[in-house]
């Protein structure tokens, strides 16, 4: 049963539209409907600004490690799981929330979450990649697919090193979920016309 509650209050977390109901309560606003309509970060700097888009960041951040850091509650010490599984019940929750009508983020900052909850060196790493790649390239989605590429690389060199297959598992499994999540902007930037940012 705790196992069930689990994995169960990990997506409930990963579900909390950080975006849409922080666009409604301060701004009067859903961002669904400005922009890409897309419930994520990138969308609300976009629309509603820069001190929006970080907090909606940090939010969406802290949703990842947070489920990861469940089971380190008094509740949940006899539940004998990985803690990343909850971590990419949260990352699903994110893509898919219950609370707003399953259309949500593309998996990326809650991703990043789930990573500085579990190993934060990587974290780290793939934070400083994604500033650096889009300082230099102004677009979000190409920095969020390199640096699913690093996470990758990392975890790989981590196996090798510590056995940690959880880790190399989880990592490829999220990269394939900001993949499939930015598939109509690898079209884009196939054609040039992918959006670059303008807060930056």
């Amino acid at each position: 049963m705790e196992l069930i509650i689990l994995l169960l209050a990990a997506y409930l977390l990963g579900s909390i539209p950080s975006a849409l109901w922080l666009g409604k309560l301060f701004y009067k606003t859903d961002v669904r409907q400005h922009g890409s309509g897309n419930l994520g970060a990138t969308n609300t700097f976009r629309v509603l600004g820069k001190r929006a888009g970080l907090t909606v960041t940090i939010l969406d951040i802290l949703k990842g490690t947070i489920a990861v850091l469940l089971l380190l509650l008094p509740f949940f010490e006899n539940v004998d799981v990985h803690p990343l599984i909850p971590g990419v019940l949260a990352v699903v929750g994110h893509m898919y929330p219950v609370f707003a009508s399953f259309k949500g983020g593309k998996a990326v900052a809650t991703s990043g979450g789930v990573l500085l909850g579990y190993d934060w060196p990587v974290f780290v790493l793939v934070l400083v990649t994604f500033l650096i790649v889009l300082k230099l390239t102004k677009m979000v989605s190409l920095s969020s697919m390199v640096v699913s590429i690093v996470g990758f690389s990392y975890s790989i060199i981590y196996y090798f090193r510590t056995g940690d297959v959880y880790l190399l598992i989880m990592v490829g499994l999220l990269g394939s979920f900001i993949f499939y999540r930015h598939r109509t902007n690898i079209a884009r930037i196939k054609a040039g016309t992918e959006p670059k940012v303008k807060w930056l």
